[in-house]
């Protein structure tokens, strides 16, 4: 389908960084806007097929907020820089990461192919919106994958357009992409990725793409496809990250041991810190095992919860990144003193697959949410909403819960007693020796069971421990 356009633009103008959230993926905060080109050729419309070439296997999506120069603009100052817009739409910025080392930069190879710029479906009238009150969203096969709204940008829409035209002429008809949310990863063929911009009612539609598989090889003349684990990460981002690191051998051992035995373990390796400590489960019967995924609060200020609170913010968000075998994790501050998540918002989290929710936060709806089969450990069961204490802030950030530091991806163990953090690096030893622990406290039980004093039992003495290994070998 043809793009909304009509005549091809004399140049599109891509922006590097400008959301927050994917400013703190990148690990990132430009002091100035940065930008590199990309050919009018690459335009597509909605419906067109984003065709990775052949070799290629790292296909990005960037859902971003393209504005169509509408008045040529030579040297214009912010203050009039938005009469020069004419209209606004969606735009998927695509690339390919196999190719970017071949033109670290420019990035015209990886980003610059025919196709590797789908606007549309609509064009907004610019005259009838506030260029800080838009949202752009993106989906893959249906699923919200990126949300965020422009009153945060790090660059607003007036600075890059008398940014720009200091030096370079806009043109009636230019196409600036204003940057990418966080979210953006990678795509593979058969995936569809859909682009909306909003403002209030009004809508740009949904900017609707295929990726297909280009049928002809790509010539051998000339730079070839080529990656690393480095380059894959980059293109990942934290939707790679994130994916739950945890096998389920491993999973289903840590099933079988107590967080007091895994506690143990953990203090033995100078782990003192490591209870998240004032949760309780919900369902007394609960047992947690997955990888955290975070969520920061921070104190209420009035002024700030219609802007961070509204919408979709971070709590919403966060329930949608979630991730099979993902525990999402909150920092409430150990303020129990109104709810952090309710019932809706926990069965979304199961339904999303969700391993669990601690919160060291109060917990609304608590009888409904005990019986939703999900494991939730929290501070206390509390009425109030959680506008009442909180402002949801961020997600996927190390958080501290409990008196606990988590990180993103750290084993997340919950039983009757509390919850427990394990480093992914250590489960594998830790659970070794926590099961060789539980056996030696079986035969204990046993013993002191039968009536035998605890002395040289209980810990284990080395005058007993024959009589353990004996034990152990008849496969008690």
């Amino acid at each position: 389908m043809p793009h909304p356009l009509g005549n091809r633009p004399s140049k599109i103008i891509a922006v590097h960084l400008n959301f927050p959230s994917r400013a703190k993926e990148r690990g990132r905060v430009p002091a100035e806007p940065s930008y590199f080109l990309k050919p009018p050729s690459s335009l597509a419309g909605t419906g067109d097929a984003l065709v990775r070439p052949a070799g290629c296997e790292l296909m990005t999506f960037e859902g971003e907020i393209a504005l169509v120069i509408g008045e040529r603009a030579r040297r214009v100052t912010p203050g009039e820089a938005w009469r020069h817009v004419g209209w606004v739409t969606a735009a998927n910025d695509a690339g390919v990461h196999d190719l970017r080392y071949a033109d670290r930069g420019s990035n015209l190879r990886s980003k610059g192919s025919d196709g590797f710029t789908p606007i549309g479906p609509r064009l907004l009238d610019a005259r009838r919106l506030d260029p800080a009150a838009l949202r752009v969203s993106t989906w893959v096969n249906g699923e919200r994958v990126q949300d965020d709204t422009t009153d945060t940008l790090l660059f607003p829409f007036a600075t890059l357009i008398a940014d720009l035209s200091r030096l370079v002429t806009l043109e009636a008809g230019d196409v600036i992409l204003t940057g990418t949310p966080g979210g953006a990863s990678v795509v593979s063929p058969g995936d569809t990725v859909e682009v909306e911009v909003t403002a209030g009612d009004l809508s740009t539609g949904r900017l609707r793409n295929t990726v297909s598989e280009a049928d002809r090889p790509l010539e051998g003349w000339g730079a070839m496809p080529r990656v690393d684990d480095a380059v894959r990460a980059d293109a990942w981002g934290p939707a790679h990250e994130a994916r739950p690191a945890l096998d389920e051998a491993t999973a289903e051992a840590l099933r079988g041991l107590s967080t007091a035995t895994l506690s143990s373990q953990l203090r033995k390796r100078g782990l003192q810190h490591m209870t998240i400590d004032g949760v309780h489960p919900a369902d007394g019967d609960a047992k947690m095992v997955g990888t955290a995924h975070t969520l920061r609060y921070l104190p209420l200020r009035e002024d700030l919860f219609k802007r961070y609170g509204g919408g979709m913010n971070a709590q919403k968000r966060a329930i949608e990144e979630l991730r099979p075998g993902q525990v999402l994790v909150m920092d409430a501050r150990r303020d129990p003193s109104s709810g952090t998540i309710g019932d809706i918002l926990a069965l979304r989290a199961r339904m999303r697959g969700a391993a669990g929710v601690v919160t060291d936060g109060g917990l609304r709806d608590s009888a409904t949410v005990a019986g939703l089969g999900l494991p939730v450990f929290h501070g206390g069961a509390h009425p109030a909403v959680l506008g009442r204490r909180h402002v949801p802030w961020d997600t996927g950030v190390p958080i501290a819960c409990g008196g606990a530091l988590v990180q993103p991806g750290d084993i997340l163990v919950g039983d009757a007693d509390g919850v427990v953090v394990v480093p992914p690096d250590l489960v594998a030893d830790l659970v070794e020796d926590a099961i060789e622990q539980e056996a030696q406290e079986r035969f204990i039980t046993e013993r002191v069971a039968a009536g035998e004093p605890i002395e040289g039992l209980y810990p284990l003495g080395p005058g007993r421990r024959e009589e353990y290994e004996t034990w152990r070998r008849e496969g008690r």
